[in-house]
């Protein structure tokens, strides 16, 4: 089970660039003097990683994670994994997570970087055998998978991060720093946007979308497992069109672009401005398909005041359709069409651009260059997934953990509710986790798993 390496134009990649910080849990650390020689890590400092999806994204997951033991490598696809593999040679293999986390009981920590629909059956059983979990993003395929696998990882006080690595960026603190320091005022509009899946430059897609199921049944790779790539998904034949990496486009499998890059995209936004529910979701979009999300859509999100912060609203753009320029940014300075955000306040404007939200800056360029900085006041990142390290051995904080993920995952994950229904206006009543208005709508929070399958 595994992801492709997402390409992007920006010499700053996911791939080698990592980051991220909320509370986890703790186990027992033996100080290097007692088991430890000189200049050596002692065997208690190490972690006992797992890997569930070793190809692609999760090739590289594993290798930000291999200054650990990495013991245990599973992954349906042999050829996928091929290189983490070999580079692990003595790491134990499986194609099934469910059996490695049966057999091995050394497992500390697992890293899940699985197709979306994977990844809350694969976290799930890893917290419920009381491992830490790093999960890729968006955290989970339904609201329900959401919801439940936060409430897991509290319950179960394990360290978790969700693999939306932009979380830490500096940027990621100034756009924190300068909000709650007055630089623009009160927001009360955003709007955040990602190419995906169109590649804004060649206009090529990344991915399919807005295509009828195929019809022809070729065979089965030797390599791939079927069955276990469907995992909990309803039953269907193979076809090169669902794998590899293509999955991203089709609902059974996968969320789109908002569910891969509204996951890095919006998470700077919603963490500066202290969302969480919305109220009310609605949409638009080109044709949509039974099997396939649209090529493009816009979202819409009502959210509520929050403490001092007043009501908002929330503009999703994908598939290469944008925002207006916003006001006050020069007729010479191009806007990015890949991934950016922009942030309405009552005394000015902030332009955040890169997936992620790597680079931050006031608008007119007059105002950033008057504009004094406040102090640095929030912790800096010692790194996405290091954090996540620290956080399984001591208990210290990460910045995209599962209490953090979930409810922005819910918030991306109704949006494409609305787009699946023609952009219908939905009120969301967040602590009963309902669609009051739609009562159809509720049964996309969740599906019927296939048989074997559990969360």
């Amino acid at each position: 089970m595994n992801t492709s390496p997402e390409p992007r134009g920006s010499k700053l990649t996911r791939r080698h660039f990592v980051g991220g910080m909320a509370l986890a849990g703790a186990i027992t650390i033996v100080p290097r003097h007692v088991l430890g020689g000189p200049g050596q890590k002692a065997p208690s400092e190490k972690l006992n990683i797992a890997g569930i999806g070793v190809g692609g994204q999760g090739a590289s997951d594993i290798k930000q994670v291999e200054s650990q033991n990495i013991v245990a490598l599973c992954d349906v696809d042999d050829n996928r994994a091929a290189g983490t593999l070999k580079q692990f040679p003595d790491a134990k293999r499986y194609k099934d997570f469910r059996k490695m986390l049966d057999a091995e009981k050394n497992i500390d920590a697992v890293v899940v970087a699985t197709p979306d629909h994977i990844h809350a059956v694969a976290a799930m059983a890893a917290i419920k055998a009381g491992k830490h979990v790093y999960c890729e993003k968006p955290l989970s395929h339904t609201i329900h998978e959401a919801r439940m696998l936060a409430q897991a990882a509290k319950e179960a006080k394990v360290a978790t991060q969700m693999g939306n690595q932009g979380m830490a960026f500096e940027a990621n603190r100034l756009i924190k720093e300068w909000l709650w320091d007055g630089a623009i005022g009160a927001v009360r509009e955003a709007h955040v946007w990602s190419d995906r899946p169109t590649h804004a430059g060649t206009r090529r897609l990344y991915w399919s979308q807005g295509i009828e199921r195929p019809t022809d049944t070729p065979p089965v790779p030797a390599s791939l497992d079927w069955d276990l790539w469907l995992g909990p998904a309803p039953e269907r034949p193979y076809h090169p069109a669902y794998v590899p990496f293509a999955w991203r486009g089709w609902w059974d499998f996968g969320t789109g672009g908002i569910g891969d890059m509204g996951s890095h995209n919006m998470a700077p936004v919603f963490a500066a401005l202290k969302l969480a529910a919305p109220t009310s979701v609605e949409s638009s979009s080109t044709a949509v398909f039974p099997e396939t999300l649209p090529l493009a859509c816009t979202i819409h999100y009502s959210f509520p005041a929050r403490g001092d912060m007043p009501a908002l609203t929330l503009h999703w753009y994908d598939g290469g359709l944008m925002p207006a320029r916003p006001a006050g940014l020069e007729d010479d300075r191009k806007l990015s069409r890949e991934d950016g955000a922009i942030l309405v306040g009552d005394k000015g404007t902030m332009l955040i651009e890169g997936w992620g939200g790597n680079s931050v800056r006031l608008i007119p360029e007059e105002k950033m260059k008057a504009y004094t900085r406040p102090p640095k006041a929030l912790p800096r990142s010692i790194g996405h997934h290091k954090e996540w390290i620290e956080a399984c051995k001591k208990g210290t904080p990460t910045e995209s953990n599962f209490a953090f993920a979930g409810p922005l995952t819910e918030a991306l994950l109704l949006g494409l509710i609305s787009v699946r229904l023609g952009g219908r206006k939905l009120y969301w009543d967040s602590a009963s986790m309902k669609i009051t208005n739609e009562p159809e709508a509720n049964k996309y929070l969740h599906y019927e798993y296939r048989k074997g399958w559990t969360l």
